[in-house]
């Protein structure tokens, strides 16, 4: 009975493990917002969009980070506050034919549950974001909080 349970323990260990590496610190929002304005482009009237939305990440009520692609992301700041967008479940995106259109198109904010209410944010400016800066700089601040001394 004792052979048994080895691999569950041993299974049960690396996955603690893997969880408190994956568990690291987390840029503050005024971070993560100065990391993607320093990584996006000069604003663009609208850009591509087939429908599908690969990630994103909520920086503030403000801006979004959507990722149509791996290594495609805009940045979209809002005419004012966006409802719940950092704490959302679920995004979407309206668009004219295949492109997502600052002024005109929304992120459509998702409640958690069936027949909860979504709000429309209207997109005012779309930047081009460069994921490898972006990614970059994640990575530093990662590596950066690993070195600094805990305090104990």
């Amino acid at each position: 009975m004792q052979n048994r349970r080895m691999p569950v323990l041993a299974m049960l260990a690396a996955m603690l493990a893997l969880s408190a590496c994956a568990s690291g610190p987390r840029m503050s929002a005024e971070e993560k917002l100065a990391t993607y304005v320093a990584a996006a482009g000069e604003p663009v009237k609208s850009f591509n969009y087939f429908g599908r939305i690969s990630g994103w990440t909520p920086i503030d009520d403000r801006n979004i980070a959507v990722w149509t692609r791996a290594q495609e992301a805009w940045l979209l700041t809002f005419n004012g506050s966006c409802r719940d967008a950092e704490w959302a479940p679920a995004i979407s995106l309206t668009h004219q034919g295949n492109s997502v259109y600052a002024g005109f198109d929304d992120v459509r904010v998702h409640g958690a549950g069936p027949g909860s209410a979504s709000f429309p944010c209207r997109i005012a400016e779309i930047r081009p974001i460069d994921t490898k800066k972006v990614r970059a700089a994640e990575k530093a601040a990662r590596d950066g909080a690993q070195d600094a001394p805990s305090g104990t």
